[in-house]
Order: structure tokens, then C-alpha cells, then sequence
């Protein structure tokens, strides 16, 4: 695949990485879904299948955990420590991926969720986690980011003196975005296909929760010099929140990767249209948008991260901000082993 003329990237070349994601990842059409939303005409519709990256599942996190892995294999360690919510993509895919290089996971489950049902305890993410034998933890709490990440920094302190090397992936936005770096490559992954195919996207639609994703995509389109539109629809707090997160952690991408691209004021864009009543819960948008996405695509979206997402992009085109003869494009990030913990409400009748 052939790469577009790109300034710099400043250090990304120089990261460490572990290679296990199957890339680039396709980019695909979505006629079916674009005909029951708009079946007068509206924008094209395309989706970037980073659901099918390969390792754990796939999904996003495959990107991100190539170059925390990366760097815990260069510092030689034996163990790595994460933490997220019970039904982590990221822990689940952590956990895979470690499995494959020897290293030994510790997953730290937060509290985010007030669910108690065994499908949501046992089922989805949780079953994989164990099927590739990472030892789990319970932390409880689910909006203290610098105290899970101080708890994790405890279990570091344990595999140390138990002789262990742990490498330690922060939640909080006080540590470098390692994680986004994985999508400032997508980017120009995505850029070189749309070159090659001879085409344009208008808008792309991404989820934005710890906002890695949202960042690195963003940064790497900008420092590329594409000035395609990033919408990022919220998943773990709402639009005003979300957009301070994203802002400041461009400036810390920028630190970490040695470059600085330029932003305009415009460059950073959230909505929480379909967020709903919080993390990880349920609401008749993101019920739909797993419908819609099944029924007319045969693709399958999760009620916790791109559910929602793709719900926020139906709520836009609904409201006509796309025009007929413009191209959206859905990042498609994964997350179909959480439908496994939420089938009790994926097909609740509204």
C-alpha cells in the first residue's frame, strides 16, 4: 500500500512496538443502512472495519496495546498491569495479546456500572479474560482514574517483590498517550486507502471515552495535513468534559510524539447526542443503532462504545447536518463480545 506524502511525525517512527494487529484493516460500504436512514438520498456511508484487527477479538485496542507492549517488552518486563471497567475491551484484548508474547496480565475491574446481573459478571469479556488466564482484580470505584491507577501502582508494588517486572498501562490523562500513537498510524493508514481508492471523506465518526482513539486519529490527520472532520461521540462523559479531555491530551500527544501539528479552534469536536444516562447503560438510540447495524449490514456493534457511536452518527443524519453527495465514515472500533453481557437488553422491546 502506497503511503501519501506526509510531514513530519516526530518521533513515532522511533516507538517500540509489538506487531500482532492484521492491518490495514478494510474500508467498506454501507448501502443498506445509508437507504433505511435516507431513502430520498443523503450522504454516502462507509465504515472502517477496525473491528476486524485480529488479536483478542480485534478492535481498537489492538492499535494502542502494539506500542504499551512494545514498550513493557523493550523495559523487560515479565507482568503488565491495566485497569478499566468489568466489561473492558481493553483489559480483553490486553489479556490476549500478552498471552501471545508470555507476559502474564493483572486486570484491575472497576466499578462503572451498577449491574449485577450474571451475564454482565461472567459472560462477554469477562469469560474471555479468563479463557487466556489473566488474574483479575476488583477495584470499587469507576470515576477515580489517579486512584486506580494508584491501586494498579500497589499490584505493581506485589509482582516486584514476588520477583515480577510489571509494566504498568495508566487510565488517568496525567500519563503519556501511548495508546493514541496506535491511531495516528491508522490515520495514515486511512489516508493512503482513500488515496489509493480515489476517494474523499467528509466526516468520521469515532468514539471518544478515554479518547485515544478520538486523539491519536484527530493529531494524525492534522500533523498529515487532511483536514477531514473527526465528530467524536461520547461514551463515558458528556460533550464539555469529553472536549477538555481530547484538547489536553492533543497537547500531550504533541509532547510525547515531539511534534506539533496545527489545530484549529474547530479541530476538536464531541457531542454526546446519544450518550444517554452514562457509561455502559442502555438506551433506545444505541438498542436501534444494534438493530440497524445487524439487519442491514450484518455488523455487529456493542451497547457500550460503538452502539452509541453509531447512534450519534444516525442522530446527525437525521437532523440533515450531512448533505447528499457528502461521505461519512464510521470507525468501527469492536466491543461484540459486550453484547454477550448486555443480551438481556439488546433485544428488550422498547
Amino acid at each position: 500500500m502506497t503511503q501519501p506524502d506526509s510531514p513530519s511525525l516526530g518521533r513515532f517512527a522511533d516507538l517500540p512496538r509489538v506487531r500482532h494487529g492484521h492491518l490495514p484493516t478494510a474500508i467498506e460500504e454501507m448501502p443498506n443502512l445509508a437507504k433505511a436512514l435516507m431513502p430520498e438520498g443523503g450522504p454516502r456511508l462507509l465504515v472502517k472495519r477496525d473491528d476486524c484487527t485480529g488479536a483478542g477479538f480485534g478492535g481498537n485496542k489492538v492499535r494502542q496495546l502494539e506500542f504499551y507492549l512494545g514498550a513493557a517488552v523493550e523495559a523487560g518486563a515479565d507482568t503488565v498491569l491495566i485497569t478499566s471497567a468489568v466489561q473492558s475491551n481493553f483489559m480483553r484484548t490486553c489479556a490476549a495479546m500478552c498471552a501471545r508474547l508470555g507476559l502474564k496480565a493483572h486486570l484491575q475491574m472497576e466499578e462503572r456500572v451498577a449491574k449485577n446481573n450474571p451475564l454482565y459478571r461472567s459472560n462477554g469479556n469477562v469469560l474471555l479474560d479468563k479463557i487466556v488466564g489473566a488474574e483479575l482484580h476488583t477495584f470499587p470505584e469507576g470515576e477515580d482514574e489517579a486512584a486506580a491507577d494508584r491501586a494498579l501502582e500497589d499490584l505493581a508494588d506485589r509482582v516486584r517483590t514476588q520477583g515480577g517486572r510489571p509494566y504498568v498501562i495508566h487510565l488517568s490523562p496525567a500519563y503519556p498517550p501511548v495508546g493514541a500513537v496506535g491511531y495516528v498510524e491508522c490515520a495514515r493508514e486511512l489516508l493512503a486507502q482513500l488515496a489509493e481508492r480515489g476517494e474523499t471523506v467528509d466526516r468520521i465518526f469515532v468514539g471518544s471515552g478515554s479518547s485515544a482513539t478520538h486523539t491519536g486519529l484527530l493529531w494524525g490527520l492534522r500533523a498529515l495535513g487532511s483536514e477531514i472532520r473527526v465528530t467524536g461521540v461520547c461514551v463515558r462523559r458528556d460533550a464539555t468534559q469529553q472536549h477538555a479531555r481530547v484538547t489536553a491530551n492533543l497537547a500531550n500527544l504533541s509532547a510525547h510524539l515531539a511534534h506539533q501539528p496545527e489545530f484549529s479552534d474547530d479541530d476538536v469536536e464531541t457531542t454526546d447526542i446519544s450518550f444517554g444516562t452514562g457509561y455502559g447503560r442502555m438506551n433506545e438510540q444505541t438498542r436501534e443503532a444494534i438493530a440497524l447495524a445487524g439487519r442491514c449490514e450484518g455488523l455487529f456493534v456493542d451497547p457500550v462504545y460503538t452502539g452509541k457511536v453509531l447512534a450519534g452518527m444516525i442522530a446527525i443524519l437525521r437532523a440533515g447536518e450531512m448533505a447528499e453527495g457528502e461521505t461519512a465514515l464510521f470507525l468501527h472500533t469492536g466491543g461484540a463480545p459486550a453484547l454477550f453481557a448486555y443480551g438481556d437488553e439488546v433485544l428488550e422491546e422498547a
